[in-house]
């Protein structure tokens, strides 16, 4: 119910969604025939066994015959035991098909069990019973994280020559209300009436559909079908949908059973004042996106006055999350890392499409969304050649992030690039695409690619009063048309009297295509309906209020709003999706116990290598510290066990925390160097050892080139106990 996203928020944009039409509720909504037939058939057991129990009881009031009341009963417990296995069937299809959540929540605990107890993350403050919503990154989870985020630096910011910026994380509400986010950065809640505790609507909504779905099942095949429905389109009610809803089903308060508030918006900002007076109201921001817009007058500059060029940024944003859940994919504090790629509106062609236009994957065009299809490998490059992608510079965007999740570790079969349905978008955005990852919670949308058209510069130009505005010289000088609109301020201030500046500032701004269509209107219709963000609603505009014309001049340049292609990534939910990715277990050479694994590629693991001494002596241990300075010298992050268990157990421990190798020093001249997914080992000496780790850790060599040129090593004596 987000007017703008959890996670996301300029990619899902600033107004309501909804959908216009019941079928895209039904496609969405659809049932699994073989559930649809299990439930009908339910329905019809539940039936025969409830009209046999009322006739063995008719047979027993009557007095019957003996022979005849136990025939009846025999019948009666036949028509349970057929009962019985339909529920039994039902129960299995629905867990099966992925209505059903048992599986994935045990794999989900024991994902976040590991997590926790390796210290990759734990609830904040802790010792004093935490707040939801607020996590602390432990010694792995940090390192994963800085990984992530070193990996993201050299793939976009050094690769395509970004322009890096930090902005504070306090932004004073001026900003925010031209972006909209003061108006509209809400979520629907709802209070219990006695104790005032508060709920999300739709999570309430949403928990008892999907319990009554995996639950009961009892429930008929049409009530199924209903609660699939909303399911499907619930982030679409309005507030008055929504409760009326609520209200239907009987849901209340879950921890008191208390009747519930009707819905009401909420803002999800964190307010704040700036300064000792309080006079400066502000907020903690709820993206780090605005910093950019209000900074491309001197990015701009500080690039040549060029274009395209792209800035970007990464840091915190907070969002006061109603009731988060979810571990790290919904919090109140997380990190952002967001790009802005400004580009001329005329030109949207990138000259490195080239690099990724022959990339395959999952994609999911809304005209599949639609007819009811699923996600199907697309060509990059037939997609935007065919429209399906908007154009070159939306389509290298989503290129080079599919690049950059794949090599972080996330799985290409579990990952999709959903574009958005018509009515999810706002009217000035050209396309918008989420990258969505599979986890145990369902496809999460993890970044956001949007082209945005020119809105986020001309709202701040509206507000401030700055021309957020670039320039294309000409060699000649064009005679051109030029739109002139001429707002008439006296109409204007009789009718919008301290709004009048608001609406003259909205008119002025127009393009060509709004400025004529209005024009058209007023001709035929003499008034028009039209919408000013500064004030965040339409107004009524009339013929004798502005007049709209268009004069040929000579002009040397060409001043236009550049457009902005947004990726926008949530670093935690690709952590954690990351994470649930990169777990597995195996079981323990005497096959008595799984052992955890986190089979993270060197890229990311929070350490790429431990190194054991085999036994305890001062030979070891020297070897060890020197094998310790050159791991350190090439900057390799290690770790030194010298823990007296075995080296098996050694070995399982830290293939628990994803290190990818390990060096065990049991000799001063040469040792040995195992690779965790195989556990194969190879001989190598001791100077070459840390050099070797280095060049797999850094992608110049792989696990197999090793393999290929180094003594392999028996691990049956060493893993004896793994």
């Amino acid at each position: 119910m987000r007017i703008l996203s959890a996670f996301i928020p300029r990619t899902l944009i600033l107004s309501l969604r909804r959908f216009q039409t019941n079928s895209i509720s039904t496609i969405r909504a659809s049932m699994d025939p073989t559930e649809q037939s299990l439930r009908q058939s339910l329905s019809e057991k539940s039936s025969s066994v409830e009209t046999q129990g009322n006739a063995v009881r008719a047979l027993k009031a009557s007095r019957a015959a003996k022979p005849e009341i136990d025939a009846a009963i025999d019948l009666l417990n036949k028509l349970k035991l057929e009962k019985s296995a339909v529920e039994k069937q039902l129960q299995s299809t629905i867990t099966s098909s992925g209505n059903g959540s048992l599986n994935r929540e045990a794999f989900r605990q024991a994902v976040v069990n590991t997590l926790e107890r390796r210290l990759f993350y734990i609830p904040s403050f802790k010792i004093y019973r935490g707040v939801a919503g607020l996590f602390d990154y432990g010694p792995p989870g940090c390192a994963v994280k800085s990984n992530v985020l070193s990996f993201w630096r050299q793939h976009f910011i050094l690769e395509e020559n970004m322009l890096e910026v930090d902005c504070p994380c306090v932004t004073p509400e001026v900003v925010l209300k031209a972006s909209g986010h003061v108006d509209k950065f809400t979520d629907l809640m709802v209070k219990d009436e006695k104790t005032g505790t508060c709920y999300r609507a739709d999570h309430l909504l949403k928990d008892y559909c999907t319990e009554k779905l995996e639950k009961d099942l009892t429930i008929s095949a049409e009530k199924a079908a209903e609660y699939k429905d909303v399911l499907a389109v619930m982030e679409d009610y309005s507030p008055e949908e929504l409760g009326a809803k609520i209200k239907e089903y009987g849901i209340t308060a879950p921890d008191t059973k208390n009747p519930l508030s009707d819905p009401y918006p909420f803002n999800l900002m964190f307010q704040t004042s700036i300064g000792p007076s309080g006079l400066i109201p502000g907020y903690m921001r709820p993206e780090t996106a605005q910093g950019i817009f209000v900074n491309f007058k001197d990015l701009y500059y500080y690039n040549g006055r060029k274009l395209p060029f792209a800035a970007a940024q990464i840091g915190q944003a907070f969002r006061n999350e109603i009731s988060p859940r979810q571990g790290l994919l919904r919090v109140r504090e997380f990190t952002l890392a967001e790009i802005e790629h400004f580009v001329d509106p005329e030109n949207k062609s990138h000259p490195k499409f080239s690099d990724v236009s022959k990339l395959e994957f999952l994609m999911f065009p809304r005209e599949e969304q639609m007819s009811g299809q699923s996600a199907k490998k697309l060509c990059l490059g037939e997609a935007v050649a065919k429209g399906t992608v908007n154009n070159e510079t939306l389509g290298y965007f989503i290129g080079r992030v599919y690049l950059f999740l794949t090599r972080l570790g996330i799985d290409k079969e579990r990952l999709r690039f959903r574009q958005h349905l018509a009515n999810e978008m706002a009217h000035y955005a050209a396309d918008c695409w989420d990258a969505e990852i599979e986890s145990s919670y369902g496809w999460i949308e993890c970044v956001g690619i949007a082209d945005r058209s020119a809105y986020d510069l001309r709202a701040h130009s509206e507000k401030s009063g700055v021309a957020l505005v670039a320039e294309e010289k000409y060699a000649e000088p064009k005679e051109v048309e030029k739109l002139v609109i001429n707002p008439v301020k006296k109409e204007l201030g009789l009718a919008f009297k301290g709004a009048q500046k608001n609406v003259v500032e909205s008119l002025e701004a127009m393009n060509e295509k709004e400025a004529m269509e209005m024009k058209a209107t007023l001709e035929s219709k003499g008034e028009v309906e039209f919408y000013v963000c500064t004030l965040g609603k339409n107004v009524s505009i009339k013929k004798n209020m502005v007049s709209i014309s268009k004069e040929k001049k000579k002009e040397h340049q060409r001043v236009f709003t550049p457009s902005v292609i947004e990726p926008s990534f949530g670093i935690g939910r690709i952590i954690y999706c990351l994470y649930e990715h990169c777990f597995s277990t195996r079981p323990s050479k005497a096959g008595d116990e799984q052992l955890n694994v986190f089979r993270f590629p060197p890229l990311v693991a929070p350490i790429k290598c431990t190194v054991f001494p085999l036994v305890q002596n001062q030979q070891f241990e020297e070897a060890t510290k020197v094998i310790s300075k050159e791991l350190t010298s090439v900057g390799i992050s290690h770790k030194i066990d010298i823990t007296g268990t075995s080296i098996g157990k050694r070995y399982a421990r830290t293939d628990e925390l994803g290190v990818p190798f390990a060096i065990t020093v049991d000799s001063d001249t040469s040792v040995t160097i195992r690779e965790r997914d195989s556990k194969d080992q190879v001989r190598v000496s001791l100077k070459e050892a840390a050099s070797v780790v280095s060049s797999v850790a850094e992608g110049k060599m792989t696990w197999q080139d090793v393999w290929a040129s180094f003594p392999h090593h028996s691990s049956a004596a060493a893993d004896d106990q793994e």
